[in-house]
């Protein structure tokens, strides 16, 4: 199978008018892209009462609500396919990401993946009146009832955290499911993936034997959880801000032999091995993203 080619939207970098939202997502439809990925935070914290905080998820960081701008974008993109990465699921409540994950899959036409992480920052989880520290368990059993309610027209469910006395959704996805991918990089993490998910999005490891290793633990934990390893999804993540058209080429083929099954390039990724690209206007962007799908394409 051909892997398929993502590429990430910054609002931080290029704001949150609704043209500039939607030319993008043209234009990485016309490049040939086949997903469209946006990140996700609710509240940013204010760094003049935090000096220690550091630059990462701020109030000066713009971020679309993911649901909302995928509703807005599937009326304009008729191939590209939408991906939270990652929505943070346990700062939510599970019945109404269900109602609104399957309201997205039916305006795109089934062109939509839920990805879902725990979150890190406590802040987020105090102003959403959510508990940030069983968020890890909790976010479990909220796919569960996510899952049982995109597969049923009524639900009955009595968990620890959840209950939902017969009744459903509706609209369902005409699928009966939505892809669930998580990120993350714990063990723990892994094991999730293997029960309940339909693939990870990894973005911490540089190519190289750690990410093999990860990769090949979550294929094991996949076939002891008595699923199929090879129908497990693997995304890994890219940047292009340092080195060139033929290390990104080298780059792309580790991971193709590897097993991945989704690349998707971020330019303003600026952690761990990631470089983020030095410009900031949308001329820079739309630059960037034109060079390294022309760099790669023809190896997916």
């Amino acid at each position: 199978m051909p892997i398929k080619l993502g590429v990430a939207f910054s609002a931080s970098d290029l704001g949150t008018a609704p043209a500039t939202l939607r030319d993008f997502a043209l234009l990485a439809e016309e490049i040939g892209y086949d997903d469209l990925m946006l990140p996700d935070h609710v509240l940013g914290v204010n760094v003049a009462s935090r000096p220690d905080w550091g630059a990462r998820n701020t109030s000066a960081d713009a971020f679309h609500d993911p649901f909302v701008a995928f509703g807005f974008l599937a009326g304009a993109c008729h191939r590209i396919a939408f991906s939270t990465q990652v929505l943070i699921l346990a700062q939510r409540q599970a019945t109404l990401v269900a109602k609104q994950a399957a309201n997205v899959d039916i305006l795109s036409e089934g062109r939509f993946r839920l990805g879902i992480g725990v979150g890190w920052n406590e802040a987020e989880f105090i102003g959403l009146n959510e508990n940030f520290h069983n968020r890890g368990r909790r976010s479990e059993e909220q796919i569960e009832v996510m899952q049982a309610l995109w597969a049923h027209d009524h639900v009955t469910f009595n968990g620890r955290w959840h209950t939902i006395p017969d009744a459903g959704i509706n609209p369902r996805p005409a699928s009966g499911r939505v892809p669930v991918w998580f990120g993350g990089h714990m063990d723990v993490t892994l094991r999730r993936i293997a029960r309940l998910g339909d693939g990870w999005m990894m973005n911490v490891h540089p190519p190289g034997p750690a990410a093999i290793a990860d990769f090949d633990t979550l294929r094991r934990y996949t076939a002891e959880a008595g699923r199929d390893p090879a129908a497990m999804g693997i995304e890994i993540w890219t940047s292009m801000g340092a080195g060139t058209e033929a290390d990104w080429r080298q780059e792309f083929q580790f991971w193709k032999q590897a097993g991945a099954t989704h690349v998707t390039m971020n330019p303003t990724f600026n952690r761990n091995h990631h470089k983020r690209i030095a410009g900031r206007s949308f001329a820079e962007h739309a630059d960037a993203i034109r060079r390294w799908h022309s760099a790669v394409a023809d190896l997916a």
